[in-house]
């Protein structure tokens, strides 16, 4: 597999690189589109864990390293090894060319995954070359690197969840714009505008990347998944022997960083209070007392107070974790707040 996770280039440096990965074309490509959600979790992982930062919201990201347990940091270390970009085709085991794929499906598959499947990927990754020493412990203990790397990426779902089903209007408009592009005509067009990183030349597609590649496309079509990412992330699979799939960000993604605004927040100010609309508004994952008041920056004091008249009226839960106090919105909040956003 060949999953290209960029270092941190200025949007500026992507037309001056030298180093692209190429996917050459002799025909107009056929399009698809896979709703995959565990590639999203993925792209988070990669930027919020591995640190190969690709624009995602500073809170979202400090949200999501402090829910994953210490074995699910370690696995994916490898991640941000600076250089590389080729991954072993472990870390997606259910790829998206035959449909969409549930990160609970992906979970599953990894947790029964033989050990020995790994290091056959890492070979298969790496060829001939010594295995790179960031790999080199997953090689040594591949039971135990399956496991670590499934349990964050349940923890790292079980924290964006929310997001993905509020993005459902996004995600189905993009289904909309691939087919329209796939029936009428002009997938070239549409390739080209899915994301700064790559573009489409006299030749095919040409991706920055920091390992140069080249690839035929042949018959195989194009699945396209969008993710709820940052703005710089992309990841491909150019080497599958039955699809090439590229995984970039939804048009619109980074509305949902930001809350509701204009009428809907009004409403529900008037019938809360601007203090609780906000702090309501603002938990679209779990989070600490702490992480609150320095994103509303509001005096700690005020959140515990607040907080105290959600928990009252079962809008928000707390749990006490060691020395941190996290709190989350319940199911009702969700329901309250996509009546108010309808």
């Amino acid at each position: 597999m060949h999953l290209i996770e960029f270092p941190d280039f200025k949007e500026s440096d992507v037309t001056s690189t030298a180093v692209w990965s190429e996917l050459r074309m002799t025909s107009t490509p056929q399009l698809s589109i896979s709703i995959s959600p565990h590639l999203t979790a993925l792209a988070m992982i990669s930027d919020a864990l591995a640190g190969r930062r690709r624009g995602l919201p500073e809170l979202w990201r400090k949200a999501i390293s402090s829910r994953v347990r210490p074995q699910g940091h370690q696995a994916v270390r490898p991640l941000a090894a600076p250089g590389y970009s080729v991954v072993p085709d472990s870390l997606v085991p259910r790829t998206p060319t035959d449909g969409d794929v549930s990160v609970r499906d992906q979970i599953d598959t990894l947790r029964d995954l033989p050990p020995d499947a790994l290091i056959k990927d890492l070979e298969q990754a790496f060829g001939d070359r010594p295995l790179p020493a960031h790999w080199r412990p997953a090689a040594e203990r591949p039971d135990r690197w399956l496991h670590g790397y499934a349990g964050a990426l349940a923890d790292v779902w079980h924290t964006t969840e929310p997001l993905w089903r509020r993005a459902r209007p996004l995600l189905d408009n993009e289904i909309r714009r691939v087919g329209v592009a796939a029936v009428r005509g002009g997938p070239e067009l549409l390739l080209g505008a899915l994301n700064h990183r790559i573009t489409y030349g006299e030749r095919g597609l040409l991706i920055a990347d920091v390992e140069s590649s080249t690839y035929e496309l042949g018959d195989r079509k194009i699945v396209l998944v969008p993710m709820l990412a940052g703005k710089d992330a992309v990841i491909v699979s150019l080497d599958n022997e039955h699809a090439v799939w590229i995984a970039y960000p939804v048009p619109g993604a980074d509305q949902l960083w930001r809350r509701p605004g204009g009428t809907a927040h009004g409403e529900l100010s008037a019938l809360m209070g601007p203090v609780r609309a906000d702090l309501l508004c603002a938990m679209e994952q779990p989070m600490t007392m702490s992480m609150l008041a320095g994103d509303m920056q509001v005096a700690p004091s005020s959140i515990t107070y607040h907080c105290d008249r959600l928990i009252a009226a079962q809008l928000i839960s707390r749990e006490r974790r060691g020395r941190e106090v996290w709190i989350a919105r319940t199911q009702r909040a969700d329901e309250l707040l996509e009546m108010f956003r309808r």
